[in-house]
């Protein structure tokens, strides 16, 4: 630890990069930290048609190298392949760990985001971003006319599959019980659109194709029957699972492990703040993310400001 950074970044999707956009345009030595590189979930969307600026769509990978490339301009450093392992408090500063070595800063914001839950199948890393996707409302529209399958039987999977029906000609939707967990009013749209299929007590078992998706497996709990679907496309709402486990007990989270923030997005520890999928919210969206970042990183600099004029006045 050579230097002490006014503000540390975790997490380099984009309310990371957004926030490190803001940070390093008001000149505060900031540091992102990232365990991959640059772009998070985004970068695995073909297109995303519903960010303002892009009226034809834009690649996820796209979007995070242009919002890279703004936030280098301002001078914001970034360092890749770093994965963070703690954040210890240490009198007025904060520590963050990690195996490529430890930093000091004054503040911190989290970013770390989420990764949904998978089934663990064969075939669903493979053809991931070649028609098995996470999120409807990024990827939906490249499914105009065909038949997809979503996976769960939540409240997110339901309003999804109800999303897709804009587009898609026939919606499969695989749930391991007999009846759904979504909100009645939820359920009630889906029983009755007429594109909505149900296949209950199964499993997804497999998807299958060679350049993209073709196939999907499904197995009936009770009875072990095995039928293959002819699909395009395979959308899965199993979960998200916040990427907390690192912070331990040092920050107060909900019962799933997202983080608590008060509406400046600070968190239970001051000067530690929390932005984007990872933060406890309703609506995981990268417009939701960039504003943010951006809202994280202004509250960040006022209480390094504050900070500031009380060491100046003692």
């Amino acid at each position: 630890m050579k230097e002490i950074y006014d503000l540390i970044i975790v997490g380099g999707g984009p309310a990371g990069l957004t926030a490190g956009i803001y940070a390093s345009r008001a000149r505060l030595k900031t540091l992102l930290l990232d365990k991959g590189v640059t772009g998070g979930q985004i970068t695995l969307s073909e297109r995303i048609e519903n960010y303002p600026g892009f009226p034809q769509g834009i690649s996820g990978l796209d979007l995070a190298q242009k919002m890279e490339e703004q936030a280098k301009r301002f001078g914001l450093e970034i360092k890749n392949l770093t994965e963070v392992t703690g954040l210890e408090l240490e009198d007025d500063f904060k520590k963050i760990l990690s195996a490529q070595g430890n930093f000091l800063s004054q503040a911190v914001i989290i970013a770390t985001g989420t990764n949904p839950a998978k089934l663990e199948i064969s075939g669903e890393d493979r053809l991931t971003g070649r028609g098995v996707s996470y999120c409807a409302t990024c990827d939906g529209a490249f499914f105009k006319d065909k038949r997809v399958i979503v996976v769960g039987g939540g409240d997110s999977a339901i309003s999804e599959a109800l999303f897709l029906t804009k587009f898609a000609s026939e919606v499969l939707v695989v749930h391991r019980r007999d009846e759904l967990r979504a909100t009645k009013i939820l359920q009630e749209e889906a029983f009755a659109n007429p594109k909505v299929k149900f296949i209950w007590n199964s499993h997804l078992i497999e998807i299958k194709g060679e350049s993209k998706v073709e196939k999907g497996v499904i197995k009936n709990k009770l009875t072990n029957e095995i039928i293959e679907e002819p699909i395009d496309g395979v959308f899965i709402y199993v979960g998200n699972i916040p990427n907390t486990r690192w912070l331990g007990d040092t920050l107060e989270l909900d019962e799933e492990g997202y983080i608590l923030t008060n509406q400046d997005l600070e968190t239970s520890v001051k000067g530690v703040f929390a932005a984007g999928d990872v933060r406890h919210s309703q609506l995981k969206q990268v417009a939701v993310a960039v504003g943010e970042g951006a809202l994280a990183s202004i509250m960040a600099e006022r209480y390094l400001e504050r900070k500031r004029r009380k060491t100046y006045r003692q």
